[in-house]
Formats: structure tokens, sequence, C-alpha cells
């Protein structure tokens, strides 16, 4: 991946997020505090403007800027889980990581920090199996599908983790607003396809 590929991932986000803002908060407000896509649009608009500004000549450079801009400008819990996430990523790809490298990184962080495993109703439940998909198969498109299983499979499940954990068994028959933005990442990596070589 190069940084012109980074960014076209990046921005692909950006715009998905932007797309489905209200569909996003409509989901947390059922499971959470309402916030969700509130605060991921106001993230990515701040990284469409803080990259269109820099000069950064690495996908890793892309992706470490997208990563402190989303822990500097997004509240709540995704800020931070996202920000970790492409900071992760971008510094295994500054260390000559492979993708796959840098998206297993993306994943430890993002589990390190908030604890959760799958099956906790959470974007670990999208994460994981995307992320062990592309490892598996080095293809962009099945991780994006096993991204979107992993989302559904969000919805029969109790909350174990975060604000939608405070409902117990209310939960149950809800889309994790968090599994859902985290699919939108998926996709847009698919849909901006790098070369998985490079």
């Amino acid at each position: 991946m190069d940084a012109d590929q980074a960014r076209a991932w990046v921005e692909g986000i950006a715009a998905a997020v932007r797309e489905r803002a209200d569909e996003l908060t409509q989901l947390d407000a059922a499971i959470g505090d309402g916030d969700h896509g509130v605060n991921l649009r106001r993230g990515f608009d701040a990284v469409t403007e803080a990259l269109a500004g820099a000069e950064l000549p690495t996908a890793g450079d892309v992706l470490v800027k997208t990563g402190m801009t989303l822990v500097s400008k997004v509240g709540g819990a995704s800020g931070p889980l996202y920000g970790q996430a492409f900071r992760a990523m971008g510094k295994a790809l500054q260390q000559d990581a492979t993708l796959a490298e840098a998206l297993r990184a993306a994943l430890e962080a993002v589990q390190k920090l908030g604890k959760a495993v799958p099956g906790d109703k959470t974007l670990v439940d999208v994460l994981v199996p995307a992320v062990e998909s592309f490892e598996a198969t080095g293809d962009f498109a099945a991780a994006a599908r096993a991204a979107d299983d992993g989302l559904r499979a969000t919805v029969p499940l109790q909350a174990r983790k975060g604000r939608a954990s405070y409902l117990g068994e209310r939960s149950i028959g809800h889309q994790d607003p968090g599994a859902t933005s985290m699919s939108l990442v998926f996709a847009a990596l698919a849909a901006t396809a790098p070369d998985p070589g490079r």
C-alpha cells in the first residue's frame, strides 16, 4: 500500500461515514449514547482536512496522521479505539510490515485498549473475522464480506462491553453501532483495493 492508496482508503471511509452518519447515530441511540455517527463524522471530516494539508510520503505516515487526528477530535469510546487502530496500522507499515500484519496490529491495539473479545457485541466482532479473512486469503472483498457477516452476527448478542452492556438483555436484537462503522472501514478498503502484495 502506498500513500495515495492509503489516502484513497481513508477518503472512502470518510465518505461512507458522512453518508451513513444518521444511521450510525440511530443505532447508537437504541443501545448507547446516540452520538456515534456525529462523533465519527466530525472525526473523519477533521482527518480529511488534516490529510489535505500534510506532506505524508508513505502509507504509514497517512495512517498515523489519521489515527492521531481521530484521537484528538472524536469523543466517546470511538475516538481512542479508532485512533489507536489507525496509529497501530501506520506504525506497523512504517516498519515495513505487510498490510495483513498492519491490520493484525490494529486488532491487537483495539483489544488491548478496549479489552473486548468476539461475542462482546463490539467492533471487535467485525475486526477479528475481517483480519483473519485477509490474513488467510489476501482478498479485500473476502475481508469485507467477513466484516459484514461479523456485523450481522452482533444482532442476537447481549452486549458485554461499553454503554450497551448497561442494558443487559435489552441490548439483544440490536445491531451494534461500532461494529457497523467498522464494517464501513473494510468496505472502503475493498472498494479502493490496493495491491495486497505491497
